[in-house]
């Protein structure tokens, strides 16, 4: 080989590679392709937006093995933790006598339509409006105006407010 231009020599070996081409799973073969193709293809990805996004990966469910509550939670407001208690200031009985009203402590979180339902499941009466307050010291003061078909001052006596 020695004396033999480079020429001489490329020309040589390819007629080496086009004997193997038959058989194209042989080393020499591989090797051969190798040289003349690249080994490392670099793939161009073709971006059509202005913004990148991250891929979406995978997001399983979740499968807890333990249970979040143990216990299921009592409804919350039930009619007697609705009303507390009856109030018997001098301006409630005042109330009670002139504008057939009752006055009660409820809890901060009972809006009006629960004080009215709470009233009428415990006391059998009719009310016509509500009105709430919540006082200075944090408690929920309710105004609960009977209708003309019931009169206060028999429904406190029956409570026991008098």
């Amino acid at each position: 080989l020695t004396g033999t231009s480079p020429a001489t020599f490329a020309r040589r070996a390819r007629r080496s590679i086009k004997m193997v081409k038959g058989k194209s799973n042989t080393k020499a073969a591989k090797a051969a392709r190798a040289t003349r193709t690249g080994t490392h293809k670099k793939s161009v990805t073709l971006r059509t937006k202005t913004h990148f996004y991250k891929p979406k990966t995978l997001r399983l469910s979740r499968a807890p093995k333990v249970k979040a509550q143990s216990v299921e939670h009592l409804r919350k407001l039930d009619h007697y933790s609705i009303i507390k208690r009856p109030l018997t200031t001098e301006s409630a009985m005042k109330r009670i006598e002139d504008n057939n009203t009752l006055v009660f402590i409820v809890d901060v979180r009972a809006n009006k339509r629960q004080i009215k339902d709470a009233v009428k499941a415990m006391y059998e009466i009719q009310t016509a409006k509500v009105n709430t307050l919540i006082r200075p010291d944090g408690q929920k003061k309710a105004y609960v105006r009977l209708t003309t078909d019931f009169d206060a001052l028999d429904v406190a006596n029956r409570i026991g407010i008098i």
